[in-house]
């Protein structure tokens, strides 16, 4: 058996795995990289040197130095009590229910631009509960608009969600360059219009809660330490531009010094044990992206993105508006029931080769991808961790949501969402 043929079988079981047994999916991808790498080192690899190599550089650590270093810094938000101290002005200064949570819901998605989108949820979540249960309604609609608004703000920069630091990582994009680039607006902007369509959507949805709202305690803030952390990392971030205009590996060092800074805070202030903060460090999540590079990195090795790349432009042609809307809609559909971040992964160096062949700009079509797999999430109650998250919570407090209640908000939510985004992507990077 030849080392492609090999490679394509072990990806496609590792990939269905992934897919089939979320809950394991980490070990699943774990095991398929595991074996790649011994596919690679006896059909490839001249000495061990090489295929440690292999590892080291299939591994994209600048974007898991960034992903721990925030999670940190974003644990330590949560802690801290600010985001509920926001959340606690915003509501008490809304006229009526929906209008309070419906502020939430933009206060979500502003967090999420800058906090994992999980971190997010759990930050809100108890709040809208609180709301729900004192006006004696059903929390279920407030949820669920909680979570699909904490995915579509982490398209729009670096550090919103690991797609966002993938393609980065990948196209070599800085933090400043998810806003302006080339002289163009950048991808979040993008997200900007698509949220104007989506919010306005969610509005509809919401005004019909006209009930006053109840007054409730003002939370006490903790410190405003970790405020003052996540301001001087988007500053030293975007000064990083300047310094890693390849984004090779400074917005990683820089992240993960910032949430070492929080640990000492963690142990005093926030009273978190070693086996607490342990918890706070998401391995799980780090070692599944570690495999999935690998994963991918074996894809590019054999040649198959290249196969792959050939395949889809000579079923789709050479039209520059065919190509970019397919990578928008299909990834919407692929990202409602499979995990974004493998799929983000395999696809861009597809999406390189098809705009290097048919000599467009690279940044439309990955844009596109961006976009299409990271809103698609939205539509079911299992295409993001987010939504999962949600109805979980939901679950403990005795609603049991599915497929059609999820998607009544989440359809017409994402819809909206992609539209705005992939009109904007086309009309400014074609």
């Amino acid at each position: 058996m030849s080392y492609k043929v090999l490679v394509i079988i072990l990806f496609s079981l590792s990939y269905c795995g992934i897919v089939t047994f979320t809950r394991k999916k980490t070990y699943v991808a774990g095991a398929g990289a595991l074996l790649l790498i011994l596919v690679h080192a006896l059909f490839r690899a001249q000495s061990t040197t090489h295929w440690i190599q292999f590892i080291f550089h299939a591994i994209n650590w600048n974007v898991l130095g960034i992903f721990l270093g925030t999670l940190l810094i974003a644990e330590a938000f949560i802690e801290s009590e600010v985001p509920a101290l926001i959340a606690h002005i915003l509501v008490n200064r809304s006229r009526n229910v929906g209008m309070a949570v419906f502020s939430v819901c933009v206060m979500t998605s502003l967090l999420s631009a800058f906090i994992e989108n999980v971190a997010t949820v759990l930050i809100v979540a108890p709040i809208a509960l609180a709301i729900a249960k004192k006006q004696n309604i059903s929390p279920v609609p407030f949820i669920i608009g909680l979570a699909i608004s904490s995915n579509l703000q982490g398209t729009a920069t670096l550090i919103g969600d690991p797609p966002s630091m993938i393609l980065a990582g990948y196209m070599g994009l800085n933090f400043n360059q998810f806003f302006v680039l080339n002289g163009k607006p950048g991808i979040f902007f993008a997200v900007q219009v698509g949220a104007v369509i989506s919010f306005g959507i969610l509005y509809l949805f919401y005004r019909k809660y006209k009930d006053p709202i109840i007054p409730s305690p003002k939370p006490a803030v903790k410190s405003w330490f970790p405020t003052v952390i996540i301001l001087l990392m988007i500053l030293l971030l975007a000064a990083s531009s300047f310094i890693d205009p390849g984004f090779s590996h400074y917005g990683g060092i820089i992240c993960m010094v910032l949430g070492s800074i929080c640990i000492p805070w963690f142990c005093t202030v926030g009273k978190c044990s070693g086996r607490d903060l342990l918890k706070k460090l998401d391995i799980d999540t780090i070692f599944f992206l570690a495999s999935i590079f690998i994963l991918v990195g074996s894809l590019t090795e054999a040649g198959l993105m290249n196969d792959i790349a050939m395949g889809v432009q000579k079923f789709l042609g050479e039209d520059q508006f065919v190509i970019y809307t397919f990578f928008v809609w299909f990834s919407v559909l692929i990202s409602a029931f499979v995990d974004n971040v493998p799929y983000i992964t395999a696809m861009l160096p597809v999406t390189q080769i098809i705009s290097q062949n048919l000599s467009v700009s690279p940044y439309l079509v990955v844009f596109g991808l961006l976009i299409g797999s990271c809103l698609g999430g939205n539509i079911t109650h299992v295409g993001a961790a987010a939504n999962v998250v949600a109805v979980s919570i939901l679950r403990r407090e005795g609603y049991h949501v599915g497929l059609r209640e999820f998607g009544r908000i989440g359809l017409p939510f994402t819809l909206g969402a992609t539209a705005g985004s992939y009109l904007f992507v086309w009309f400014m990077w074609r």
